[in-house]
């Protein structure tokens, strides 16, 4: 244990070096989801592309983070329309107009990389774009916040403010998350909250920011699966999730959805980041 370890609790701290393992155990999520981006399409079960990450992520020397992490069954998270988070993959049928939020996780160099991007299928509605763009604008400016002595509420309120100003709802009961050597460390990283409390921040975390926003109510449900967590009122939701640590006082996105965008643009699919409206922006 370092002494910023002593003086900040449970928060783990990476090294540079830690962090570089971090990275290349982040890309193979990345380049999982782009390799997912080229397979969906009306008319695809979730369980085939359960199927195609854990062999690519297994083909890359990596293992599925997710398979048996607090007894959940398989590879991905697949989160249709309604559903926010944690949907279990089976036969159920992509259709051309839903989306879906796929959330995959990776164990590399003994480094966990957690990380969900929302899929338009085919032609998807106004509402449901600006939804998409809307909750990647959050992420980009929850990232923006990551700084040295910066703290995590100012994360939270950014990613909040946002979302109301646009007429969407937080998810209050989920939350991002430290990531390491374990999927979930300190701190919890809420996308509701006030501008400067919580944990101050520092060169040597690194987190799992994950916007969820809904359409409509954010009053939630789980279903009798026990995993797969619903609007109560049928609106659809939309997630995103980066990891992102902080070094030399900024942010550094370990994550990289540039792939994703690349297949998306070679497909005619829909891709937030061509719709972004806010001024600032992160390089990834």
């Amino acid at each position: 244990m370092n002494i910023l370890e002593k003086f900040f609790g449970n928060v783990s701290f990476k090294s540079d070096a830690e962090i570089d393992l971090m990275q290349d155990s982040a890309r193979i999520v990345s380049d999982t989801l782009a390799m997912l981006a080229d397979e969906i399409k009306p008319g695809i079960k979730t369980i085939t592309l359960d199927r195609l990450a854990e062999s690519f992520i297994r083909d890359h020397k990596a293992t599925p983070a997710f398979i048996g992490l607090y007894g959940y069954p398989n590879t991905l998270c697949t989160s249709v329309n309604d559903e926010i988070v944690h949907g279990i993959p089976g036969n159920r049928e992509l259709r051309d107009g839903d989306i879906i939020s796929i959330d995959c996780g990776a164990i590399m160099h003994q480094f966990y990389s957690d990380q969900a991007y929302t899929f338009g299928i085919g032609e998807i509605s106004e509402d449901k774009k600006r939804l998409i763009t809307v909750t990647y604008e959050c992420l980009i400016l929850g990232i923006e916040q990551m700084k040295s002595y910066y703290k995590v509420g100012d994360i939270s309120f950014a990613i909040e403010q946002h979302a109301l100003r646009n007429g969407y709802q937080i998810v209050e009961e989920l939350v991002g998350h430290g990531i390491g050597r374990k999927i979930h460390e300190f701190p919890q990283i809420p996308n509701y909250g006030q501008k400067g409390s919580g944990t101050i921040l520092v060169t040597g975390f690194v987190l799992a920011i994950e916007p969820m926003l809904t359409h409509g109510s954010s009053k939630i449900l789980k279903l009798d699966d026990g995993w797969t967590i619903v609007t109560r009122d049928g609106s659809p939701a939309a997630h995103f999730e980066h990891n992102v640590a902080i070094r030399n006082g900024k942010p550094t996105v370990l994550s990289d959805f540039s792939k994703i965008e690349l297949v998306l643009s070679r497909r005619g699919y829909f891709k937030a980041q061509d719709f972004v409206s806010i001024e600032n922006s992160i390089n990834y």
